[in-house]
């Protein structure tokens, strides 16, 4: 079973810094794509920035310039930075594993979520 745990959300005042982290657990042998969506009250679940696992990344165009996306593949981790909150971001941010191959029993995730960390933005 594949399962991916965030942390490092919280409150933090505008102009602030969070990092988030995902770690993916659950004898992975390979992910392809991870990612960051988030999903404010009242709104759709959108993409935040992804990174494959050769390092490529996109990111939403409200993020752009503040927000860096990385990922460690030894550590099965994905981490978000970042910088220069503003309130609009506030959210839950949810984790995201693309392409995902397991050693035992030998098997393939299309895609996994994890369960969310809450980032609030507010003075």
């Amino acid at each position: 079973q594949v399962r991916l745990v965030e942390s490092g959300g919280g409150l933090v005042q505008p102009g602030g810094s969070l990092r988030l982290s995902c770690v993916a657990s659950g004898s992975i042998s390979s992910i392809n794509a991870m990612g960051w969506y988030r999903q404010a009250p009242g709104k759709e679940r959108e993409l935040v920035a992804t990174i494959t696992a050769g390092g490529g990344t996109n990111y939403a165009d409200s993020v752009k310039g503040r927000f860096t996306i990385s990922r460690d593949n030894a550590k099965l981790t994905v981490y978000l930075q970042m910088n220069s909150l503003k309130p609009e971001d506030t959210a839950v941010y949810y984790c995201n594993a693309g392409g995902i191959r397991t050693y035992y029993p030998r098997t393939y995730y299309a895609e996994a979520w994890g369960q969310g960390t809450q980032v609030a933005v507010s003075s």
